[in-house]
């Protein structure tokens, strides 16, 4: 080979080489940009996290949560999680000394002003509002003190690591709203409930917003009160929302399927009936209806169910394939989705 050969070889063989190292500077710097983006922004496991809009007559952990925060605020508030007309006039007092829109309504404008940042450190009600959250949706098993001690980091940092989010300790905006979102599950014994699963989903698909699970506990309680027996609950949702197997919504923790009542009152052991069944039990099935609604008035949707006597007396709706469960839509004055909007 001559030398001019092998000079134009090792020539060719440099711009090779060039060509490469040109192609990875490109790719290192497309790495590096996005990685200095999550670094800005931190990851959102929880992609459709929100602040879920409580209003007057919700119930549940985010209602207790909101109360905590207001007396944060100096507001004079009892954090019973019983969003009262007590609570409406806290809120709409803490909204006027905001200047935001004084409507009762606690949006995504103020959850953001109540959520104060809370870390390591610090105590008051914010801080019991912190533990409460993460005892009804994570089982942390806290002493609501208002003590952000070692232990409440610990927990805090669990559900950062569990939300994929950055787990500092430090409850701050994207703490809170992935935490008021996330869902949570009833307490069955509680709340005179039992788990029935008729689409082998299993005990995944139990969770609810806080909201639509106080409120059917609320509801199986009083009826239970009232001398009934156990209310089965099928079908809500999965831990973080989604389509689940067998329903064709179900996906925003708002929808929770419910059986209907037996005169033999063994709704919970001897399987699911239809409204044409004659073991079925048409003023028991009402009784429970009324409860449902008595104990979320304004945040009801619907509940389908074809019992057409029911239907006729309003208190069902009718559609397809609903012979056999009542599906319970609950609703909020503000939602992403018009379709859960009271």
């Amino acid at each position: 080979m001559t030398g001019a050969k092998v000079l134009r070889r090792r020539r060719a063989t440099d711009g090779q080489r060039r060509g490469v190292w040109a192609r990875l500077g490109v790719l290192f710097a497309v790495v590096a940009a996005l990685l200095s983006a999550v670094a800005v922004q931190p990851a959102q496991a929880f992609s459709a996290a929100f602040f879920p809009t409580q209003s007057l007559d919700n119930r549940g952990s985010d209602v207790t949560a909101i109360q905590y925060l207001l007396q944060a605020q100096g507001q004079n508030v009892t954090a019973d999680g019983v969003f009262a007309a007590s609570t409406d006039t806290a809120v709409r007092a803490f909204q006027t000394s905001k200047g935001l829109g004084v409507d009762g309504i606690v949006g995504p404008l103020t959850w953001g002003a109540l959520a104060t940042t809370v870390r390591e450190g610090d105590s008051g009600p914010a801080v019991k509002a912190v533990q409460s959250l993460l005892n009804a949706k994570r089982g942390s098993g806290l002493p609501v003190d208002g003590v952000f001690s070692a232990a409440t980091r610990s927990a805090v940092t669990t559900f950062q690591s569990h939300a994929g989010i950055s787990a500092d300790g430090i409850v701050g905006p994207v703490t809170w709203k992935n935490l008021a979102w996330h869902y949570e599950r009833p307490d069955f014994a509680a709340a005179n409930m039992c788990d029935q699963d008729p689409d082998g989903n299993g005990t995944a698909a139990n969770w609810a917003t806080a909201a639509a699970i106080a409120q059917l506990e609320a509801a199986t309680t009083a009826y239970a009160a009232a001398g009934n027996g156990q209310v089965p609950m099928g079908d809500s949702g999965f831990e973080h929302g989604g389509t689940i197997p067998g329903h064709a919504s179900h996906d925003q923790g708002l929808d929770i399927d419910i059986w209907p009542i037996r005169t033999d009152d063994a709704q919970c052991t001897a399987g699911r009936i239809t409204w044409q069944s004659a073991t079925y039990d048409r003023a028991a099935t009402r009784e429970l209806v009324n409860a449902v609604r008595a104990a979320a008035p304004g945040h009801v949707k619907f509940i389908l169910f074809n019992d057409p006597t029911l239907i006729d007396e309003g208190l069902t709706t009718h559609y397809d394939n609903h012979d056999n469960h009542l599906h319970v839509r609950y609703c909020e004055k503000v939602h992403p989705s018009s379709l859960y909007v009271c």
